[in-house]
């Protein structure tokens, strides 16, 4: 069967899925703090929904998944998914974003189930900027969630930062020295302009060739590093005598869009072909009919675009393409 490659190449074995739209943060640099519309919950994929997308996927090479959200853990039941999909034959990797709230008491739950790896947000060490950046919810329970997820055995345990200049940006060294001391890999991220391309975004954008400027200051020794394993399109570095690594993923800065490898699948039933641009397919038209769900994944193929041109929104220029409205809460993370 023909494998799902699009017009420039590239090979896509890797499928994100969105279980729901919801979650208990209001992160800033991913949904307003008030007036977020929810999908109505009868318009959600059913977890049998979802198993038909992955197994008609899997025929077709996907291998990797991701389950993200919203929260991915708000959704009940969600190991007994996760359970379903590592029992799809070709499906070799599963793993979880999650905002660790909820981490702690699911944890080996989810492991047992198939969980191969997690990755935890975690943008602040400090409890009282924590309650500013997510607008609710404690920093100790997501801490909390890391224990249980390596007393669980998942490893590697990834951490997403996401940098904002102005309101982070002086908390880089403690993650390294985190990354230094403990088995943890620190993901640097961009700010993204998903679904909101204000001056607010472009107040707080930082270009993470500040964290190699701030590695380098104090006193570390870092070199390359070969992919830690999951890690896509993480530019991985090692600390010389660390303990765990840092990665940094800039995807306006240095864009990665000539390795992409994947495919979102949104709570509320749409392929996604790219997570900056507008276009999206509805799968639910075509449940229940696998030839009718193979030609929707050759048909995100053919509308992929080579990449997503958000280095061009920074500096204000022209796009090819329309980008898209919705957050990143109603894509997946």
């Amino acid at each position: 069967m023909q494998e799902l490659k699009d017009r420039y190449g590239r090979k896509h074995d890797y499928l994100r899925i969105s279980v729901t739209d919801r979650c208990n943060l209001r992160c800033l640099y991913c949904m307003p703090e008030e007036g977020v519309e929810f999908t109505e919950s009868e318009n959600v994929l059913s977890y049998d929904d979802i198993v038909q997308v992955v197994k008609v996927g899997a025929s077709l090479g996907i291998s990797k998944l991701r389950i993200t959200g919203g929260e991915p853990l708000i959704r009940p039941g969600l190991d007994g998914l996760i359970a379903r999909l590592s029992d799809i034959p070709g499906i070799t990797d599963i793993a979880l974003t999650t905002n660790g709230i909820f981490l702690a008491k699911q944890a080996k739950a989810l492991k047992a189930a198939g969980l191969n790896r997690v990755n935890i947000s975690l943008d602040t060490l400090d409890a009282a900027r924590f309650r500013f950046i997510a607008r609710r919810g404690d920093l100790s329970r997501v801490l909390e969630g890391i224990e249980a997820a390596a007393a669980a055995g998942f490893d590697p345990i990834k951490l997403n930062c996401v940098l904002l200049k102005g309101v982070n940006e002086d908390e880089i060294a403690k993650f390294l020295k985190l990354a230094y001391e403990r088995p943890l890999h620190v993901r640097f991220i961009e700010y993204m302009p998903i679904g909101h391309a204000d001056d607010n975004w472009r107040k707080h954008y930082l270009p993470l060739s500040r964290v190699l400027e701030i590695a380098e200051g104090e006193g570390y020794a870092i070199s390359r590093k070969d992919s830690v394993k999951g890690n896509g399109p993480s530019d991985d570095w090692q600390m010389e005598g660390a303990t765990g690594s840092f990665g940094l993923i800039h995807p306006i800065s240095d864009h990665f869009c000539s390795n992409c490898n994947r495919l979102r699948l949104t709570a509320d039933g749409n392929l996604k072909p790219c997570l900056y641009w507008v276009d999206e397919l509805n799968v639910k038209e075509a449940l229940g009919d696998p030839d009718a769900m193979r030609h929707l994944y050759y048909r995100a193929m053919d509308i992929k675009p080579e990449n997503h041109e958000m280095a061009a929104k920074l500096a204000d220029g022209d796009l090819t393409h329309v980008p898209t409205e919705r957050r990143m809460s109603q894509i997946g993370g």
